[in-house]
């Protein structure tokens, strides 16, 4: 059967990360669907498309954007990953600093979010040779929510959320799909003084995963509602550690 000029240009994508050789750095890119937003790439060092990397999908919190969140994936590795950033639908105008911040709107808008990371991974893996059971959604803040949200509702394309200085959802609470979810691994970094999301509610959430049977680990840091370097690092050791695994 022959395949049409659609077909074909999909096609000829799905094989565009064998040749694709992006120098280290930052790129940017769009969705179409359901409505143009953005995707900011970061590209390790010494990319070799042969080899099947993980991505990190990287969420930020309330009044950030997807510029501000994906400078922490150099942070968290120059060489190990291929990771995104992605920007939640809601303008809420200049922040102190002067550029625009975002935040990922209320239950009205979780479709168009789901459309969003769903489309923005499978645009990323056409242009990167991504390895489809190494898909982490890492959040700060409100991003950690939804990245909980998101990875609850699809265990079977998220392979683990790292929820960092942030809580699972407390209104609309996804289903846990049992046994589906159980393949979900989870890292929790939260700092000891964080005023904003209290550890009490991360021991809670620990709680409920673990009885659900969810990998769960949890480290708690010397700071607030701030990130801190250890984090990063350890979300380095968590994720190579659960690559070997797989």
């Amino acid at each position: 059967m022959a395949l049409n000029d659609q077909e074909l240009a999909m096609a000829f994508l799905d094989l565009s990360w064998q040749t694709f050789r992006p120098e280290e750095g930052f790129y940017t890119s769009e969705v179409q669907a359901p409505r143009p937003l953005p995707i900011r790439t970061f590209a390790p060092i010494g990319y070799e498309p042969r080899y099947p990397y993980p991505l990190i999908v990287f969420l930020h919190g309330h009044g950030g954007n997807e510029e501000q969140i994906l400078r922490l994936a150099p942070r968290v590795s120059r060489r190990n990953y291929v990771s995104i950033g992605l920007r939640g639908p809601v303008c809420l105008g200049p922040n102190r600093k002067g550029a625009l911040g975002f935040s990922w709107g209320d239950a009205s808008h979780l479709p168009l979010v789901e459309d969003y990371l769903l489309e923005a991974i499978q645009q990323t893996r056409m242009h990167y040779h991504i390895h489809s059971e190494r898909i982490y959604l890492a959040g700060f803040a409100d991003g950690a929510t939804l990245a909980y949200r998101m990875g609850l509702m699809f265990p079977d394309k998220i392979n683990g959320v790292i929820a960092l200085n942030g809580h699972m959802p407390r209104e609309d609470r996804p289903l846990l799909r049992l046994p589906e979810v159980r393949s979900l691994k989870v890292f929790i970094g939260h700092g000891i003084a964080n005023s904003v999301v209290p550890t009490g509610m991360v021991r809670e959430d620990q709680r409920l995963l673990y009885a659900a049977g969810l990998d769960v680990e949890r480290h708690n840091y010397p700071t607030n509602h701030r990130l801190h370097a250890d984090m990063l690092r350890d979300v380095n050791r968590w994720i190579i550690t659960n690559c070997a695994g797989i």
